[in-house]
């Protein structure tokens, strides 16, 4: 009998693995990454455009070079992706899609997981992400309530639980001191002054929160 209790819950967690669709199960674990509801997908940064011009002012640890962040949810259709994505708006697409994306542009895809008690607010994330769907892109990077860029995003969906931190947001080339020339055009384009200064958040001061630890990288050829 006592064999037989310990048995349970081997049984019951290999039910609920097979009882996912053969997609889901198949990216639920791959080289010992086991992705989770409530986990955070950081993008990679390259060194130029837009994702550069991101990272240049941003980056806060060498090994953490990030220009976008989403959530995922992992669900018995598979595993999508909640996140302000600068082509669709606020969405919630399949992970496949964003892997693409980040394979034909080389970049890496970072998977962080909250820590602690912080996992206990989740749920409400997930909630409260749904609720943010269908906004436009923020491309001012000026919060407001009807458009969202992507750390923006993910710091409303946890803001009950006060994970993250709004903080002045600067657009100096740490380097020189000066705003960097590419978001000087970027906002002389849009017809307004460089927003420096104004409460915002970025994906590398995301990932630098004490809420939150690195589980590894997503394997983009295997994924494919």
């Amino acid at each position: 009998m006592k064999y037989l209790l310990r048995l349970v819950p081997i049984i019951l967690c290999i039910g609920f693995f097979f009882s996912l669709p053969a997609r889901a199960q198949e990216k639920l674990s791959y080289h010992h990454l086991v992705l989770q509801t409530g986990d955070l997908l950081f993008v990679g940064a390259k060194a130029d455009q837009l994702s550069g011009a991101i990272n240049r002012v941003t980056q806060r640890e060498e090994d953490a070079s990030f220009d976008h962040v989403g959530i995922l949810e992992v669900s018995e259709s598979g595993i999508y992706l909640l996140h302000a994505s600068p082509e669709k708006g606020s969405v919630r697409e399949p992970l496949d899609s964003l892997v693409n994306r980040a394979t034909a542009k080389d970049k890496q895809l970072a998977v962080y997981r909250l820590t602690g008690e912080a996992q206990a607010s989740i749920p409400e994330a997930i909630r409260t992400a749904g609720t943010l769907l269908g906004k436009p892109y923020n491309w001012t990077y000026v919060l407001n309530d009807s458009s969202l860029y992507c750390s923006d995003f993910v710091e409303r969906a946890f803001r009950d639980a006060a994970l993250f931190k709004l903080e002045p947001m600067t657009f100096k080339d740490p380097k020189t001191g000066q705003t960097d020339t590419y978001w000087a055009e970027f906002y002389r384009k849009l017809g307004m002054e460089v927003p420096e200064g104004q409460p915002g958040c970025n994906p590398n001061g995301l990932a630098a929160s004490e809420h939150l630890r690195k589980v590894g990288y997503l394997d983009l050829n295997y994924l494919r």
